[in-house]
């Protein structure tokens, strides 16, 4: 019989945001595949869990997906995740959920902490409706080009960005969306150290631009139609 494969959200920081479910998940699989092997021992040692494991990243996803997808059509159950949050989600994993399904193995999310939907909670911009642009270009120019073909979106537009360009995507945001367009930047969620900050988007660089902030986080842009109101 084959196996089944499950895509196990874990922590975004705080390790207290795991779930039952996924623990059980992880305790009952015959392998889990991780990102990065120091951040997969690392989350199955703190909760004192033994199981093999199998590594899946930019740098090798073709010939682990091929790895994995024969493991499962030998009957062995897989649990997939990520360094944190829901594996997939901006993460690897994509080809090897299409190659499961292609082949009529059965794929189930067990779901848990996410950056995505706290940071819009906490904004109190309208989220009906939400674009999610995910990670602009790290090129200076064509990241700013993204940036002005934003400016007209009227729905609530999500960012995110590795942590060392905090600093310069602030800056871009500033001299883009100026003193009209509001922002919310949720900075290292579920940690101690966690920090909402509201303001336009010169306003946040120039509160947070200088300080240099080393950490995880989200910004979310008020859509165009909201502007002006308060």
């Amino acid at each position: 019989m084959a196996g089944i494969l499950y895509l196990v959200a874990t922590p975004i920081g705080n390790v207290q945001d795991m779930t039952f479910r996924a623990l059980d998940v992880l305790r009952a699989v015959d392998l889990v595949v991780c990102e990065e092997r120091r951040e997969g021992e690392r989350l199955l040692k703190h909760f004192d869990i033994s199981k093999p494991l199998e590594m899946l990243n930019e740098h090798n996803e073709a010939a682990a997906t091929h790895t994995i997808l024969q493991a499962m059509k030998g009957g062995k159950s897989v649990a997939l995740v990520s360094d944190c949050g829901t594996p997939v989600f901006s993460d690897p994993g994509h080809m090897l959920v299409r190659m499961v399904t292609d082949a009529g193995l059965r794929v189930i999310p067990i779901p848990g902490a996410s950056s995505l939907m706290p940071a819009l909670t906490v904004t109190g911009f309208a989220i009906d409706q939400f674009l999610y642009y995910g990670w602009l270009s790290p090129k200076k120019e064509r990241r700013r080009s993204e940036l002005r073909q934003l400016q007209q979106e009227r729905r609530t537009i999500v960012l995110m960005e590795t942590p060392y360009r905090l600093s310069a995507l602030l800056r871009d945001l500033a001299d883009t969306f100026g003193e009209t367009r509001r922002c919310c930047l949720a900075f290292n969620l579920t940690l101690p150290e966690e920090r909402i900050y509201h303001g336009t988007a010169a306003a946040l660089y120039r509160e947070l631009g200088p300080k240099e902030l080393k950490g995880e986080f989200v910004i979310v842009i008020e859509g165009r139609r909201s502007e002006g109101k308060r």
